[in-house]
């Protein structure tokens, strides 16, 4: 067994840029007492998400933001302790929609962009184009924001054809009351793991008043291994075994899927030509 202890840090967020960094580090330092090794905040958690917890043409506070990141790359590198922090980064126009990778030792690996966008989505940031994928612990994981994660298959696959055996999935789901999309959402995350044999851990946001997903972590095989109350604050931590994520499905051997499809019921020889 290959055991990876990851922890989702379903925090409140607002557009009061000194409060969402103090429930930041409260995270950290929560996460560090259970000995998480990676953490996943959820999406814009830095800022605010624009579309409506904060304006969608406010300035970007880029300096600031540098600081901050700083901040949060020297105390994970004190904690030894890896981290995925949603934010936004700095563009020529619309902001892009970010989540920065810092690795235990405390350096910031890279950023991947939200490559699809909601309609309104659209008005506050602009599109990424590429997919990346780090190396944390051994392990390749891949990163896909929100819509981009729940509603383009091809976001994850994309991240697993890079070699991804666990994908984070950062959302801000959502300020507006849409209860019907709880199920759904639910779906498509089961979904994402499932399809390609690969662990997927999905962070929302904690929104007393609306939220219309948990935050959960999905087994290669679909099925729930942990996850979240909604319209609370609270850090899921949980224990998985990498070696589960085979990507079986997404490489489609036949073998390898077998007791995917299943379990004990069919045996090798039904199915040996």
């Amino acid at each position: 067994m290959n055991t990876l202890r990851i922890g989702l840090a379903q925090a409140r967020q607002s557009d009061d840029f000194d409060d969402n960094a103090k429930s930041i580090f409260r995270f950290l330092e929560d996460a560090a007492q259970q000995k998480v090794q990676i953490l996943c905040f959820p999406e814009t958690q830095t800022v605010g998400y624009r579309v409506d917890v904060v304006a969608p043409d406010a300035p970007v506070p880029a300096d600031r933001l540098e600081e901050l990141h700083a901040r949060v790359a020297r105390r994970c590198g004190e904690l030894g302790m890896a981290c995925v922090l949603g934010t936004e980064t700095p563009t020529e126009g619309l902001p892009h929609n970010s989540a920065i990778v810092i690795s235990p030792e405390g350096e910031i690996l890279g950023v991947h962009h939200k490559t699809r966008l909601t309609p309104m989505d659209a008005i506050a940031y602009t599109p990424g184009d590429t997919f990346e994928t780090f190396e944390l612990f051994g392990v390749r994981i891949g990163i896909v924001i929100c819509f981009a994660g729940f509603r383009f298959a091809e976001t994850t696959e994309e991240c697993v054809r890079q070699g991804a055996q666990l994908v984070f999935h950062p959302q801000n789901n959502t300020t507006r009351p849409n209860d019907w999309k709880i199920p759904v959402h639910h779906a498509m995350l089961t979904t994402r793991a499932a399809e390609n044999t690969i662990w997927f851990a999905s962070c929302n946001v904690c929104y007393p008043d609306h939220q219309n997903c948990r935050s959960m972590i999905i087994a290669p095989d679909g099925q729930i291994h942990a996850e979240a109350e909604m319209k609370r604050e609270e850090l899921l931590v949980s224990d998985i075994d990498i070696d589960q994520a085979t990507r079986a499905m997404f490489e489609f051997d036949p073998e390898a899927c077998r007791p995917l499809l299943f379990a004990d019921t069919v045996s090798p020889d039904e199915i040996a030509k």
